[in-house]
């Protein structure tokens, strides 16, 4: 670089508490520690990394809600490279932006953060540094709470020769930022802990996933669905007591690391690190922002855990919402309320069936992303584990609910697969679930009993089936119990523990 260039390069400069909490936010500048990480690593872990060496996108967007572990893994990877990779600590910078001091004065945030990274800390330009084969790697934690972050990232990965990491816990400000960065990103879903993840961390049980990470054929094979529970008896200890783990806490990583910890304390911590985060502090950020209100969003959400596993029409929802509140709120403004839960990734949204192009009017199924935080903010636990839900046989039906919630949930994180419900129709019964997968549809019911009767609880799939327009190979009947017999050869019987051991 040119003297010139040089004294412009060294002008950059930052407010004094900024520059003080970036070198406190990476020690490892000054050969210092970072704080203790768990040892298990999550299933995520190698995806990025894989993701960040292959370099197919000069950007990662990890998406996740609060409390996933996103932060852990992203020190976790920077500890594998500090240590594994033997990347020098000059090149690796992290920013926490939700817990940033003011930005005030600052236009663009991430080209000056960065700026002063290459002058104070690197010592050279990204690309000077890229071109000696040692590339920097920045990673932007919690981005999205920029309002103008996209086109940010776009400006620095258009212009440099750099890693990049960026996280976010609201789809909606991540998805509009993926928009203007399309062919710049690498998209990466994180969600609470996978069954076979709860046996790991909890038991040390390392289960191997039935569905590859990639595409979505297998689902399309019969004997895929009926390979399901022979997996899971493969691994009946682990599953077993990782599904007990699971009905009693939900899947969020500080349930399980913290097993010795009382429920009602864990329940606490995720009422206010998760829930009331969202509620009081997400739903407020921007112009738009500070026009919502914070009660009503309260209160859907609420009405979301009463009516989890179920589609209610707008006339119920309305109606509830004006007894409580005691005020005239119309549908859109409710409607508007639900995207922005599913949008910070608490709610799952299953919409009905399109078919034909024809857009289906009809209310979503409501889907908990877990049912933990149901249990947090309701104080009301349902049992899941067909043991425990024994000892409390008056919760069965609400626990049939609650288990197709956490299906459609299940389903709907499974990258780039299409989640529908069918609502009956004059002719037609409902069913649960249908996936959509190029032009064949798998319909799937739950029915989470201990007795199955074979022709009353396969009416909704047979006659799915029959409709030769709808091209549906076969279906999928999600059960308490294995070993459940269905004289149909088309329908296939799963229990609910083995389908979540596919992942």
């Amino acid at each position: 670089m040119s003297d010139r260039g040089r004294d412009l390069f060294d002008k950059v400069r930052l407010p004094p508490s900024l520059d003080e909490y970036l070198r406190s936010g990476n020690p490892w500048w000054e050969g210092k520690p970072g704080r203790v990480l768990p040892g298990y690593r999550r299933w995520a872990f190698s995806v990025l990394l894989r993701k960040l060496e292959a370099g197919l996108a000069p950007a990662v967007v990890l998406r996740g809600a609060r409390q996933v572990g996103k932060t852990t893994l992203l020190e976790q990877l920077i500890q594998h490279l500090l240590e594994a990779a033997r990347v020098e600590p000059r090149r690796i910078l992290r920013v926490q932006f939700d817990e940033i001091p003011s930005l005030k004065g600052l236009d663009e945030p991430v080209q000056a953060i960065a700026g002063w990274f290459q002058n104070r800390i690197l010592g050279s330009t990204f690309n000077e540094a890229a071109h000696a084969g040692t590339p920097a790697y920045l990673f932007f934690d919690e981005a999205q709470n920029l309002a103008d972050w996209a086109p940010q990232i776009k400006a620095l990965v258009d212009h440099h020769t750099v890693h990049v990491v960026v996280t976010g816990s609201s789809a909606l400000r991540i998805e509009a930022g993926r928009d203007s960065l399309a062919g710049r990103v690498a998209p990466l879903d994180l969600g609470t802990l996978l069954l076979r993840e709860i046996a790991g961390l909890r038991m040390g049980q390392e289960v191997e996933p039935l569905l590859p990470p990639n595409g979505l054929d297998d689902l399309l094979r019969g004997d895929f669905w009926r390979q399901l529970d022979d997996h899971g008896a493969a691994h009946r200890l682990a599953r077993d007591e990782a599904f007990r783990a699971f009905s009693e806490r939900g899947g969020y990583p500080i349930a399980h690391a913290r097993a010795a910890v009382p429920w009602p304390e864990v329940a606490d911590q995720l009422n206010e690190t998760v829930i009331r985060r969202v509620i009081q502090h997400d739903l407020r950020l921007g112009d738009r922002g500070r026009k919502r209100d914070p009660q009503l969003l309260e209160e859907v959400f609420r009405l979301c855990c009463r009516y989890a596993g179920q589609a209610p029409s707008q006339a119920t929802l309305i109606a509830e919402i004006k007894q409580v509140l005691h005020a005239n709120i119309g549908w859109q403004r409710i409607l508007s309320y639900m995207r922005f839960l599913e949008g910070s990734l608490l709610v799952k949204l299953v919409r009905p069936l399109e078919l034909r192009l024809k857009k289906v009017r009809g209310p979503a199924k409501l889907c908990f992303v877990d049912h933990g935080l149901r249990q947090s903010w309701l104080e009301e636990i349902v049992p899941l584990d067909p043991d425990r839900l024994e000892q409390s046989p008056h919760l069965t039906d609400l626990a049939g609910r609650i288990a197709e919630s956490v299906v459609g949930a299940y389903l709907g994180s499974i990258p780039h697969l299409d989640v529908a419900h069918f609502p009956e129709r004059p002719t037609e019964p409902e069913v649960d679930f249908v996936l959509t997968i190029g032009e064949r549809r798998i319909p799937l019911e739950v029915k989470y009993r201990r007795r199955i009767d074979p022709h009353r609880d396969t009416l909704g799939l047979r006659s799915f089936l029959e409709k030769v327009h709808y091209n549906a190979p076969f279906g999928v009947l999600v059960t308490m119990l294995e070993d459940v017999e269905i004289p149909d050869p088309r329908i296939v019987p799963v229990s609910l523990r083995s389908l979540l051991l596919a992942r």
